[in-house]
């Protein structure tokens, strides 16, 4: 009888679709040179942004899978992706610095999600292509895709053993994308790391100021992203300290709405997990 009722919770309530690792931070992962001046050539990856990437509307953009796949079960599209991989993980990426290895992780992060999708497409939701390991995973994040530098590695590696615990930055989470609508938006462009700073603080101010992250429920709370409720954390632990993280990337209308709050309620989180691909 226990066993039918924990059935009958995780058929209600799946727990398990998306849960937030913790940062754990991959020690190796912290070597760079900082004295390195070499550039990593993200050109091939800006084709294919350029090729498949549509604004939709301000803060939102769509790939255009379908696009990508034509002609066949493996386009045009699957195999530029698959060649930009292929050469970023040819790479000693630990000899770089910072900075390049910043954008070598954004870069690859975005370009495997679009490449699982790809692999797996038509879906409807990328928690569709339930291709993690364990009894109760679920969608592609902890199954392990590439190999780099002797490391095999998972979009969750990538995501919370190397990017968020190394770089410590809030807005790490508004550039990878998950290929969802709720998602921040996969960016038009590649991250470069001459003006990584600028493109990040581009890409919280997109979304920031998106209904899709913060709008009013009309009652005096506010409707908020998923995002905030699994890595509250990562964006401030008080309530004053999160509001002071949107206000630095809110425009007019969400700092009016912010800055005229005297009890921060949270009606609800919400997140589209439907593909972020172009209306039919």
């Amino acid at each position: 009888m226990r066993f039918v009722s924990w059935l009958v919770i995780f058929a209600v309530f799946p727990l398990f679709a998306h849960a937030a690792p913790d940062a754990d931070l991959w020690p190796d992962w912290q070597v760079h040179d900082a004295q390195n001046t070499r550039v990593i050539d993200h050109g091939a990856w800006q084709d294919v942004l350029d090729r498949y990437v549509s604004v939709v509307e301000p803060g939102v953009t769509s790939f255009d899978y379908a696009a990508a796949k034509a002609n066949g079960s493996l386009g045009e599209g699957d195999v530029a992706v698959a060649a930009y991989i292929a050469a970023m993980v040819d790479l000693p990426i630990g000899q770089f610095n910072r900075d390049q290895q910043l954008a070598y992780w954004i870069n690859l992060y975005n370009a495997l999600t679009v490449k699982v999708v790809l692999d797996h497409y038509p879906v409807a939701s990328i928690r569709d292509i339930d291709i993690s390991p364990g009894l109760f995973s679920s969608g592609p994040w902890g199954k392990k895709l590439i190999t780099v530098e002797g490391r095999t590695l998972s979009l969750d590696d990538i995501e919370h053993r190397i990017l968020r615990p190394i770089w410590n930055d809030p807005r790490i989470h508004y550039v990878v994308n998950c290929a969802s609508i709720g998602c921040p938006a996969l960016a038009r462009n590649a991250y470069r790391a001459e003006v990584i700073d600028d493109q990040l603080d581009q890409a919280a101010t997109d979304f920031i100021n998106h209904p899709r992250a913060v709008r009013s429920d009309g009652e005096g709370g506010f409707v908020l992203s998923s995002l905030y409720d699994w890595y509250r954390g990562d964006f401030g632990k008080s309530d004053a300290d999160f509001i002071a993280h949107l206000l630095a990337y809110a425009g007019a209308d969400l700092a009016g709405m912010l800055g005229n709050v005297e009890d921060f309620d949270i009606a609800r989180y919400e997140y589209d997990w439907a593909l972020n691909a172009p209306s039919p």
